[in-house]
């Protein structure tokens, strides 16, 4: 909405029409004090008037602050201003003429401020400006000059010289007062168009890094489950080699996609925290199991320690505390050629602190400041010789914080290097429901139907590959439409669904079949998706979605999903039975 000038000048007004009213009752009782009589009351009522005719006239810009007046209307406007100015301002003339000394002095103060008060709200509109300020000046210039013409007193006109500066020097003001309204109405704008543009290119960004995010998934599920299906071949040496080489190189590919993903969100403010009942030393414990291998690997040995005072369960982002335990050990292992990693914790009573310490290269002084930068490292030659993208501790810093907490480093070259992450926590009395163990999948699948809706040929045959094993009968479908078409036919223990399809997507055909209330309405369906992002998962979870997996596919938590959603679905048969 473009609110006119003359709809500024009349919020103004009206917000300040106590204030007049107030000030003329006391300059009312003032004019009364100095000279007893009628008049300043009559005045302070006249006031009350033309206060009335200003705030009518002037609502119409209130009401529609888009309106652009006719002349007639602006003439009516500068009008009302002169009048309710000559009627303000007509007290001064009383308490020049009739006031004495002190009459004439509040007279000529009374009308200064009555001219810097309209000529600092008034600048916006011209001739509304005008109007007010020829009234005032008239009462300013006049009452000198009348004086000396009538008593013959021509020192008289010294005074209305000297008011004459006084408005030279207040239209100078008002000239820079309105230039420095200017400059920060246009910084104001300005700085709203690059607020903006910084959201388009914000949204822009989410919107590219989501279509990347899908665009590389999809093609990534393709290689990494090709080559997880190769692994199961009987392979020689060096066949076993490649396929492990293919399956390494898609880990650091997804590990760094999804760290764009993290850095994107987490400066989006969209970052949201998921707390849970946590196991500090079974978490610990876990962590231990996946690099003790590595580093062993590297002859390196990687010890895990907590002090008694570590609570059992704590209130915690289960996956986000594994995240910076995990992109902290990981650099310690890849820095460290020799000795030993140790990782240990301890609770001080509200927060509990874990530190990584290797015996690596360490860090220099002198760069220190800069490893918690997002793209950076010690030095140039480290992406060259470690690898990374200095990602890693940008992220955990930033979860650290997100999480209430912080992530602090010291470090000695050629010593090593310690990092600390201290969490505010609350200690909980309950512990982490266990998740069932999935022991024979085979058994668990074996004669179950499953439908599976996706429109990549490759990664249906994926599915045909890694499930049919497991004894599954699957029913492939190429979109939304098909898979509303098959579930009103034929009934299954579970449904795999794809989420961007054309015809009809995963979203819309799991919505349709909850609502057709038939066969398949209480089916259990497992989002199997390349889209990645929270919002993706949220809106599945609107749609009341069984689980969320993403590609490229874990096979083990495809078959455990898929193990559960079965179960799932037995139990609401048993139930409808009973």
């Amino acid at each position: 909405m473009t609110v006119t000038a003359y709809a500024l000048v009349s919020q103004v007004r009206f917000r300040e029409l106590k204030t007049r009213i107030g000030l003329a009752a006391f300059i009312g009782a003032t004019a009364w004090l100095v000279t007893p009589g009628v008049w300043p009351v009559a005045w302070f009522v006249a006031v009350l008037l033309s206060q009335v005719i200003d705030w009518a006239v002037f609502r119409r810009f209130r009401e529609n602050p888009e309106w652009v007046p006719d002349p007639a209307y602006v003439l009516l406007s500068c009008a009302t201003t002169a009048l309710g100015v000559a009627i303000y301002s007509s007290i001064a003339a009383w308490l020049w003429f009739a006031g004495g000394e002190v009459g004439r002095t509040f007279a000529l103060v009374q009308v200064a401020g009555g001219l810097l008060h309209v000529s600092l709200h008034m600048h916006h509109v011209r001739p509304i400006l005008i109007s007010a300020v020829a009234t005032h000046g008239a009462y300013f210039l006049g009452l000198p000059v009348v004086t000396a013409i009538l008593t013959g007193r021509w020192q008289e006109l010294l005074i209305g010289i000297g008011c004459l500066l006084y408005m030279s020097h207040l239209v100078v003001a008002v000239r820079q007062s309105g230039a420095t309204t200017q400059l920060l109405q246009t910084a104001k704008e300005q700085a709203q168009e690059a607020r903006d543009r910084a959201e388009e290119a914000s949204a822009a960004k989410s919107d590219f890094l989501a279509v990347v995010s899908h665009e590389i998934r999809t093609p990534m599920n393709a290689v990494i489950s090709a080559a997880n299906l190769l692994r199961r071949t009987d392979l020689d040496r060096d066949q076993a080699e490649h396929v492990s080489m293919l399956t390494d190189a898609g880990d650091v590919l997804m590990g760094l996609l999804n760290d764009v993903l993290d850095v994107s969100k987490i400066e989006a403010g969209k970052m949201e925290l998921e707390l849970d009942d946590m196991e500090v030393r079974a978490r610990l414990a876990s962590l231990a199991r996946l690099w003790e291998p590595r580093a062993a690997a590297s002859g390196v040995r990687l010890v895990i320690e907590a002090t008694d005072a570590v609570q059992e369960c704590v209130r915690a982002d289960p996956l986000r505390f594994q995240q910076i335990l995990f992109n902290l050990i990981s650099n310690a292992v890849k820095f460290t050629d020799e000795g030993q990693i140790t990782v240990s914790a301890d609770w001080d009573g509200a927060r509990l602190s874990v530190a990584v310490a290797d015996t690596g290269c360490g860090i220099p002084a002198d760069r220190l400041s800069r490893v918690f930068n997002s793209f950076e490292q010690a030095d140039a030659g480290t992406t060259r010789r470690y690898g990374g993208t200095g990602l890693g501790l940008s992220i955990s810093r930033k979860l650290a914080e997100i999480m209430g907490g912080s992530l602090t480093v010291q470090s000695e070259a050629g010593v090593g290097s310690t990092f600390t992450l201290t969490l505010p926590l609350e200690v909980s009395a309950s512990r982490p429901a266990a998740a069932p163990a999935v022991t024979d999948e085979t058994t668990t699948l074996e004669g179950r139907s499953i439908l599976a809706a996706d429109d990549h040929e490759v990664n249906r045959r994926i599915l045909k590959l890694l499930l049919e094993p497991h004894g599954c009968r699957l029913t492939l479908v190429e979109n939304g439409a098909e898979a509303l078409e098959m579930a009103g036919v034929e009934r299954f223990d579970a449904i795999l669904m794809d989420m961007q399809m054309p015809v009809m997507d995963g979203l819309e055909a799991t919505r349709r079949i909850r609502q057709s209330g038939q066969l398949n309405g209480d089916t259990p369906v497992v989002a199997l998706t390349a889209n990645a992002l929270d919002v993706h998962r949220a809106a599945w979870e609107a749609v009341g979605v069984h689980a969320f997996l993403t590609k490229p596919i874990d096979p083990v938590a495809l078959a455990g999903a898929l193990v559960s959603a079965c179960a799932r679905s037995v139990e609401v048969g048993e139930t409808e039975a009973a």
